[in-house]
């Protein structure tokens, strides 16, 4: 969620029962505008907390002239004091697979030890501050959420904020394949042909999350009397993402374990 609407995104996904304290948001209204400054990023969003079993992880984004390819995720202990997290590389998620199990621990030098699924069973070492990188990139993965129309693709391939999008409406909201994740789509799936007089290819760029496997891995519901809609993931327990419709409203917040939930497809 966008730090300049923080008091009031926060207050709009409270209903999980997931916020921060007074304490952490003052700290954070403060914090996330240095942050902006002193990295030169467009935007900065608070993301969210990962729970660790001495310390929990505060984590933002920062985001460049491209919103989907130029981001760069941080954390923090007291929402003051941020430090730069690694980007999560191919190799650097086979390593945490393999070794990494269990909750995290608040300590970002634990290191975790496994061994190689395949091949000579080689040993691996990997610390928690490269897990904490590979689990916030692989939630930004699978369960980041944006409404239809509030991001654009421009002539030079930048993905930006659409500055004209004022909402979708109340009937909209309460359609699934009106939300798309906000990830590089992997299989795009082609539009039919009934389906192509609404296509719009300047912001028709990603995928639908009617289109996510297993089906029925979202929760969708209106809160607060109606007014606003809230998306809540089955997959990663702790996703929350609102919409206020008719407004540009919008935005998601983690506070969870950081453990995937592998067992959705049997409780479907």
């Amino acid at each position: 969620m966008d730090a300049n609407s923080l008091y009031f995104s926060l207050e709009l996904v409270a209903g999980s029962g997931l916020t921060l304290n007074v304490e952490q948001r003052a700290a954070l209204q403060t914090s996330l505008v240095i942050m902006k400054k002193n990295y030169k990023f467009n935007r900065v969003l608070f993301w969210g907390k990962i729970l660790g079993l001495k310390e929990d992880y505060f984590i933002a984004q920062g985001r460049g002239e491209d919103e989907l390819r130029d981001k760069k995720n941080l954390y923090s202990f007291n929402c003051m004091d941020w430090f730069l997290l690694p980007p999560a590389t191919e190799s650097m998620m086979e390593e945490v697979s393999a070794a990494a199990k269990g909750r995290f621990t608040g300590d970002p030098s634990y290191v975790y030890e496994g061994r190689k699924e395949y091949g000579d069973g080689e040993e691996i070492k990997v610390n928690e501050e490269r897990r904490l990188a590979v689990t916030v990139h692989l939630i930004d993965e699978e369960v980041s959420v944006i409404p239809r129309g509030s991001f654009i693709r421009n002539p030079q391939g930048l993905v930006q904020i659409n500055r004209s999008f004022s909402g979708l409406s109340d009937s909209e909201a309460r359609k699934l394949d009106n939300f798309l994740h906000f990830n590089i789509p992997k299989n795009l799936k082609k539009k039919i042909i009934n389906e192509m007089g609404e296509w719009n290819p300047v912001m028709d760029f990603l995928g639908p999350l009617t289109d996510d496997i297993p089906k029925g891995s979202w929760s969708l519901q209106f809160e607060s009397a109606g007014k606003v809609c809230v998306l809540r993931s089955l997959l990663w327990l702790g996703l929350t993402f609102y919409h206020v419709p008719f407004t540009p409203q919008h935005g998601y917040l983690y506070i969870g374990d950081g453990t995937k939930n592998l067992d959705l497809p049997f409780m479907l």
